[in-house]
C-alpha cells in the first residue's frame, strides 16, 4: 500500500550487514517510491578486497565512487519533487570507507578524484542510520550467504562500525534518525517494521533516535 510522507529522498545508511539494501527495498514499496541501490555485485574488485584488502582496496574504492556518483547525477538531473526514492547509500560514506580501506598515499589521491567527480550531490530529506554490534553484524552476514562477504574480518568490521559512529556523531547535513537495528527486524517483522516505518514517515528536523532497547550506541560527546 502506497502511503504519502514528507520527504522526497531518504537514505537508509550503516554498515555492512545491518539490513540497510532490504529495508530500503521494504520502504521503498510501502512508499510507491523509486528505488536506488549500490550495485554491489558489479564491482570486479570487491571479492578480491576481502580476500587481500591491501592489494585491491583502491580499485574497489574508486569503482564503488565512480558508480555512486553517476548514479546520484542522474538523481540531482531529474524531477526530485516529482518523485520519491529510497537509496541504501549516502555518497558522503564513500569518504568514511576510503579512510578505514586506504593508506595515506592512496587517500590522497582518492580525494583529488572525488574532488572533481562529485559536484552538486542531491541531499537527503532524511537519513536512517541503522546500527548494531559487530556481533550481530556477523551473524546476519553468515546467515545470509553472499560467498565473498564470508571473507570478511571481524577487526575489518570493528573498523566500520567505529567510523560510522563518528562520522554519525558529528552528521548534520540532513535530518537524522539513529536506529538501534540489532533489537527489531523490520525486514522479517511486520510489527517492527511499523513502528520504525511510524518514526521515518514524520516530518522532522534534526536528529532523533529510535532505541526499543532504551540506549544508544553512539559514543557521548
Amino acid at each position: 500500500m502506497v502511503s504519502a510522507i514528507p520527504h522526497r529522498f531518504v537514505v537508509i545508511e550503516g554498515p555492512i550487514g545491518v539490513g540497510k539494501t532490504s529495508l530500503a527495498r521494504r520502504l521503498a514499496a510501502s512508499l510507491g517510491a523509486q528505488l536506488v541501490l549500490e550495485q554491489a555485485d558489479q564491482n570486479p574488485f570487491l571479492e578480491r578486497f576481502y580476500k587481500n584488502p591491501r592489494a585491491a582496496a583502491f580499485q574497489a574504492q574508486l569503482f564503488f565512487l565512480f558508480q555512486r556518483a553517476r548514479q546520484l547525477e542522474d538523481v540531482r538531473q531529474s524531477d526530485l519533487f516529482g518523485e520519491v526514492r529510497v537509496a541504501d547509500y549516502l555518497l558522503d560514506k564513500d569518504r568514511l570507507f576510503a579512510r578505514v580501506t586506504l593508506d595515506d598515499a592512496e587517500y590522497a589521491l582518492y580525494e583529488r578524484v572525488y574532488e572533481r567527480i562529485v559536484v552538486d550531490a542531491p541531499k537527503p530529506d532524511l537519513v536512517v542510520y541503522l546500527q548494531a554490534p559487530v556481533d550481530v553484524l556477523m551473524d546476519r552476514i553468515a546467515k545470509r550467504g553472499i560467498r565473498h562477504e564470508q571473507l570478511i574480518e571481524r577487526s575489518y568490521l570493528e573498523k566500520l562500525t567505529q567510523a560510522y559512529a563518528r562520522f554519525f556523531h558529528g552528521y548534520d547535513a540532513s535530518p537524522l534518525l539513529i536506529v538501534n537495528a540489532a533489537t527489531i527486524d523490520p525486514v522479517s517483522s511486520d510489527a517492527d517494521y511499523q513502528l520504525l516505518y511510524a518514526e521515518i514517515v514524520k516530518a522532522r528536523r534534526g536528529r532523533h533516535f529510535f532505541n526499543p532497547a532504551g540506549r544508544s550506541l553512539l559514543p557521548a560527546s
